[in-house]
C-alpha cells in the first residue's frame, strides 16, 4: 500500500500539520482558561505556535508567519512574567486558532489566494496581537489580579494535550474509508470460510465412526464363517478386514492433519479479523475535538459558567459510530448549556456553585459502548412539557396530568418538539433529541433520558462497539434462521400456555407485573401459521420508546457474533430487515430491524385482527419420542432440547418403565442411557429387538461411557446411534434424530 503522504505537495503537508496543531492549540488555550498559572499548558501552546510559524515559513506564507510569531511572542512574555493572561488575550488567541482552522480546511491550491483576499483583516489581527505585548502601542495588558486567579466563564477538566502528534514516533498511513471497508469485508468472509473446515472435519469423524461399524460387521461375519467352517469366503473376509484397516489408518492420519490445519486456519483468520477491526477503531477523544470550543463559546455568549469533564477519552469506538456521534453530542451539549445550565446568580440562589458541571463519560461495559452525558442544571421543566403536549393537541389537559415523568421524557424525542419560548440561534426548533434518538436507532443501540427537577439531566447511550460485528440471538421463523441484535432486545422468555391471557380480543402475558402484547413472528412477516408444539413458548420481547411487544418465534438457535453485510441498495428498504450476514457454515441469514418490526406490529394491530389463542395451543400429533435416563438433569435437558425442535416427548427413568411405555404407546424413536436401575439400556434394547414390531424402532444411546468396547456393545445390541455425553452437543442429538425419523 503506498503512502499518500509521500506523494503530497508541500502545501498539502502543511495543511495536514496545521489541522493537527489546531487541536493542540484549542486544548491548550482551554486548559489555560481553567488554570492560567499552568506552565505546562503555556509551554504546549507556545511550542505549537512555534511549529505553525516554522511550517508556514517553509511553504512561504508570510501572513500566517506574522500571526503565529506575534502570538508566540505574547506567550513567551507570559512565561517570563512580563504580562498576564486576561480575557482579551484569550479572545484574540481563539480568533487566531479559528484562522488556522479555516486555512486547514481549504484545498492546498487555494490557500495563497484565500490569504491574499483577507490581507487587511490579517494585518489588523497582527496589530491587535502586538498591543498585547509589553511594548505594544495599544492599551496595556490587564494588571495581575491580587488573588492570583482570573475568573473564567468556562473551564475544561481533561488530560493535558501533548505537543506531539497523535502518532509520535510511529508512521501513519492514511487509508480511504472505502478501502478499509473492503478489507474488513474480505477478512470477515475469510473468517467464515475458515470455520467451514471444522464441520468438514466433523463429517470425516462421522465417516470414521461408520467405518468402525463396518469393522464390527466384518468381524461378526468372520466369526460366523469361521464357526461354519467356510474357508474360501473366510479368506475374502480377511482381505476385507485388511483393506478396512488400511483405510481406517489413512483416514485417522489425514483427519488428524485436517483438524490441526482447521485449528490453525481459524486462529489465524480470527487474529487477522481482530486486527482489521482494531484498525477501524478510534479513541473517543476524536469526536471531542471541536466540542470544547463550541461549549466554551456558547457559555460565554450566554453569560454562563460551565465546567466540562471528559472521562474515558481513550475508549475505542468504531470509526463509523464515532462519525455519527458528533451531531447528537453537539445537540446534547448545546441543549445542556442553553436549557439545563442556570445563570450564575440563579445557581447561587439555589444553593449551587456558580459554575455548572457537564460530564461526558465513555467506557466499554458488557460488550457495549456506554456513553453518559450529564449536567447539574435545573433539569427538565415537566410542567412546560405537559403544556406543550396539550398545545400541540397530542393530549388533553387531564391526560397530560396523568403522564409520568418517564413518559414525559419519552415525548422529548418527538420531531419538532421543543419547550423553548422562542426560536433563537441556539435552540427552539425542536430538532435536538429527535436527532439523538434517530442516531441510536440507526446504529442498533438505545438511548435513555432521565431528569430530576432542580438536580440535572442525564442522557445515556448504549451502543454497539462496532457496526461491523453484532452479537445476535439466532431464532427460527417458518423454517428459516433470523438474527435479533442482542442490544435491541428487552428480554428473552419462555412462557406456558396457561400464562397467556386474552384482553380486548388480543393475547398477552404478564412480565414483571406489566401486561405485554403477544404476537406471532410468522403473522407479522406474513408466513403461514403453524400449530404450537408442546412445552414452553419461546418469546422475544422488543420495544421502542413507548410500546413493548412479545414476539413468538418457532425456537431459539443460540447466540452468535455475525459479520454485518449491508443489503444491496437496489433492494431499497426491506421490511423488518436491517442487514444480512453469513453464519459459520456459510449459510446466509437476515438481521431483524426491531424498530421496523415494532412499526409493523403497530400497523397490523390497527388494520388486522390477530389470530386467537387457538393458534398457540399444542396439538398432540406428529413424531413422538421416548427419552429414558435416571438422571433428572440429563432427562430434563434432553427433553427440552427435543421439544424445542417440535417433537413430542415422553419420559422414563429406567429401562423397565420404558419397556412398559413402548409396549403401550406409539413412539417413532427411543433415546436411552445405559447405566440405569431396574433394567439398563443394553438390556432394554435387546428386549425390544426380540419383539418383531420393535425390531426396526430407531434407537439412540446417549451415555457417559466413552470406551470403544462400550460403543461396540451398544451397536451390537441394536442401537442405531451411540452418543457420548461428555462430548455431547445440542446439534449432535438433533441431527441424529433428524436423520433417523426426519423433521417433527
Amino acid at each position: 500500500m503506498s503512502d499518500p503522504a509521500s506523494e503530497a505537495t508541500p502545501l498539502e503537508l502543511f495543511r495536514l500539520e496545521l489541522e493537527e496543531r489546531v487541536e493542540h492549540l484549542n486544548s491548550g488555550l482551554l486548559l489555560l482558561e481553567a488554570d492560567p498559572g499552568s506552565r505546562q499548558a503555556c509551554d504546549a501552546v507556545m511550542r505549537s505556535l512555534h511549529s505553525v510559524k516554522g511550517a508556514a515559513g517553509i511553504v512561504v506564507l508570510p501572513p500566517l508567519v506574522k500571526v503565529a510569531h506575534r502570538l508566540e511572542d505574547f506567550f513567551v512574555a507570559v512565561i517570563n512574567g512580563e504580562v498576564v493572561l486576561h480575557p482579551q488575550a484569550f479572545a484574540l488567541g481563539f480568533r487566531c486558532v479559528d484562522l488556522f482552522q479555516d486555512v486547514s480546511r481549504l484545498s492546498a491550491d487555494s490557500i495563497r489566494e484565500w490569504l491574499a483576499a483577507r490581507s487587511p483583516e490579517l494585518d489588523d489581527l497582527v496589530e491587535l496581537l502586538g498591543q498585547l505585548l509589553p511594548d505594544g502601542s495599544g492599551d496595556s495588558p490587564a494588571p495581575r489580579p491580587s488573588g492570583g486567579e482570573i475568573e473564567n466563564p468556562y473551564t475544561l477538566t481533561a488530560e493535558p494535550a501533548s505537543s506531539a502528534g497523535p502518532a509520535a514516533g510511529d508512521r501513519v498511513v492514511r487509508v480511504e474509508a472505502e478501502n478499509l471497508n473492503r478489507i474488513m469485508a474480505l477478512s470477515g468472509e475469510m473468517l467464515v470460510e475458515a470455520k467451514w473446515l471444522q464441520p468438514f472435519a466433523d463429517s470425516l469423524s462421522l465417516l470414521k465412526d461408520r467405518q468402525k461399524d463396518l469393522q464390527a460387521t466384518i468381524e461378526a461375519l468372520r466369526l460366523q464363517l469361521s464357526e461354519a467352517g467356510q474357508g474360501a469366503p473366510l479368506e475374502l473376509v480377511e482381505k476385507a478386514r485388511s483393506k478396512e484397516r488400511e483405510c481406517r489408518d489413512t483416514l485417522t492420519e489425514r483427519l488428524g492433519e485436517l483438524e490441526l490445519y482447521a485449528l490453525r486456519t481459524t486462529n489465524l483468520s480470527y487474529r487477522l479479523y481482530r486486527e482489521v477491526i482494531g484498525s477501524n477503531m478510534r479513541p473517543f477523544s476524536d469526536t471531542m475535538v471541536a466540542l470544547p470550543r463550541m461549549v466554551r463559546d456558547l457559555a460565554t455568549s450566554l453569560g454562563k459558567q460551565v465546567q466540562l469533564e471528559v472521562l474515558g477519552k481513550g475508549t475505542l469506538v468504531d470509526r463509523d459510530i464515532l462519525r455519527k456521534l458528533e451531531s447528537p453530542l453537539t445537540h446534547i451539549l448545546r441543549n445542556a448549556v442553553d436549557h439545563g445550565v442556570e445563570l450564575p446568580a440563579e445557581r447561587i440562589a439555589a444553593g449551587k456553585p456558580a459554575r455548572s458541571t457537564i460530564r461526558i463519560e465513555a467506557l466499554h461495559r458488557g460488550g457495549m459502548l456506554s456513553i453518559t452525558i450529564s449536567d447539574d442544571g435545573q433539569g427538565v421543566r415537566f410542567e412546560k412539557v405537559r403544556q406543550q403536549l396539550v398545545a400541540l393537541g397530542l393530549f388533553s389537559a387531564d391526560e397530560a396530568d396523568n403522564l409520568s415523568e418517564a413518559e414525559l421524557c419519552e415525548h422529548l424525542y418527538q420531531p419538532g418538539f421543543s419547550t423553548a419560548a422562542a426560536v433563537t440561534e441556539v435552540s427552539g426548533r425542536g430538532v435536538g433529541l429527535d436527532v439523538v434518538s434517530s442516531m441510536a436507532n440507526e446504529v442498533g443501540g438505545t438511548v435513555r433520558f432521565t431528569s430530576v427537577a432542580g438536580e440535572g439531566t442525564s442522557i445515556h447511550f448504549q451502543l454497539p462497539l462496532t457496526l461491523s460485528v453484532v452479537r445476535t440471538l439466532l431464532v427460527e421463523i417458518a423454517g428459516e434462521p433470523y438474527a435479533f441484535p442482542l442490544a435491541r432486545l428487552d428480554q428473552i422468555v419462555a412462557i406456558e400456555i396457561a400464562d397467556i391471557q386474552v384482553m380486548e380480543g388480543r393475547e398477552c402475558f404478564m412480565l414483571d407485573g406489566v401486561s405485554i402484547g403477544l404476537i406471532s413472528a410468522r403473522q407479522v412477516m406474513q408466513f403461514p401459521e403453524a400449530a404450537q408444539g408442546a412445552g414452553p413458548i419461546p418469546v422475544v420481547v422488543i420495544s421502542d420508546h413507548a410500546k413493548v411487544y412479545g414476539v413468538v418465534v418457532d425456537r431459539y438457535l443460540g447466540e452468535q457474533d455475525l459479520v454485518v453485510r449491508p443489503l444491496d441498495p437496489r433492494l431499497g428498504k426491506v421490511a423488518n430487515v436491517s442487514a444480512a450476514a453469513l453464519m459459520g457454515d456459510g449459510q446466509p441469514i437476515l438481521i431483524v430491524d426491531t424498530v421496523d418490526l415494532v412499526r409493523s406490529i403497530d400497523a397490523l394491530l390497527q388494520h388486522a385482527t390477530l389470530q386467537g389463542q387457538a393458534s398457540l395451543q399444542p396439538q398432540r400429533q406428529g413424531q413422538r419420542i421416548l427419552i429414558v435416563d435416571d438422571s433428572p438433569v440429563a432427562l430434563d435437558l434432553q427433553s427440552r432440547l427435543v421439544v424445542s425442535r417440535g417433537y413430542q416427548v415422553d419420559r422414563a427413568v429406567h429401562g423397565l418403565e420404558a419397556w412398559k411405555a413402548v409396549r403401550d404407546g406409539d413412539y417413532q424413536l427411543l433415546v436411552t442411557d445405559v447405566e440405569m436401575p431396574e433394567m439398563d439400556g443394553i438390556a432394554l434394547i435387546q428386549t425390544l429387538r426380540k419383539e418383531p414390531r420393535f425390531r426396526h424402532l430407531p434407537i439412540i444411546i446417549c451415555s457417559s461411557r466413552d470406551s470403544e468396547q462400550d460403543r461396540l456393545q451398544g451397536m451390537e445390541a441394536g442401537a442405531d446411534y451411540y452418543l457420548v455425553k461428555s462430548s455431547f452437543q445440542d446439534d449432535t442429538l438433533l441431527d441424529a434424530i433428524h436423520q433417523l425419523i426426519g423433521p417433527a
